[in-house]
């Protein structure tokens, strides 16, 4: 016997019910790129050790020397140089008149803002265990007199280019729930 299609339609409609409520099975790429979205952009700072030093003639003694340069310009910190003859040892203090881009640094020492890091776009989703990895994309822009100094630590890295960051996601009842990123930067102001 035949049964009619409205029959299996009111029996298969609690089955949908249930699904609806249970939300998206799968992250929906303008949900993921609204929530990133909002921790951009992020300042790119660069570190300035309290006290450091290098032996003469490294490639680490040229960091040190590109950094004292750029610092020494930007007066905003104090700097005491010693030379011992094979080794050259840097302190660095911040000075009261110095801007918001200098900063005490969390982890002792100091950082200057470099550049800026905005969000450009989601460009895939995966799924990773119990929930999803979007792959996104920043650009930096907006460098400061001192993006010299980032780019000395990264050598190759431009304005403009962008670079590729990752979200992870889980699902929590209904929603999709941002746990985190692999920014390695701070919110901007």
């Amino acid at each position: 016997m035949r049964r009619p299609r409205t029959l299996l339609a009111l029996l298969a409609l609690p089955a949908l019910v249930t699904l609806a409520a249970c939300g998206s099975a799968k992250l929906q790429r303008s949900e993921a790129e609204r929530d990133i979205k909002k921790d951009y952009p992020v300042l790119v700072l660069v570190p300035v050790p309290a006290k450091v030093s290098a032996d003469k003639g490294t490639p680490a003694h040229q960091k040190l020397l590109l950094l004292h340069d750029n610092l020494t310009k930007t007066g905003w910190f104090t700097i005491q140089r010693h030379d011992d003859g094979k080794r050259e040892e840097f302190t660095y203090q911040l000075n009261a008149n110095a801007p918001k881009a200098a900063m005490a640094a969390p982890s002792g020492g100091f950082q200057v803002k470099a550049a800026e890091a905005e969000f450009v776009k989601a460009t895939r989703i995966d799924p990773a265990g119990n929930g999803q990895v979007v792959t996104y994309q920043v650009r930096l822009v907006k460098p400061t007199p001192q993006f010299p100094l980032f780019e000395a630590l990264h050598p190759g890295v431009k304005i403009g280019e962008t670079k590729d960051r990752h979200a992870t996601y889980q699902k929590q009842g209904r929603d999709w729930v941002l746990m985190g990123t692999d920014e390695k930067f701070m919110k901007g102001n």
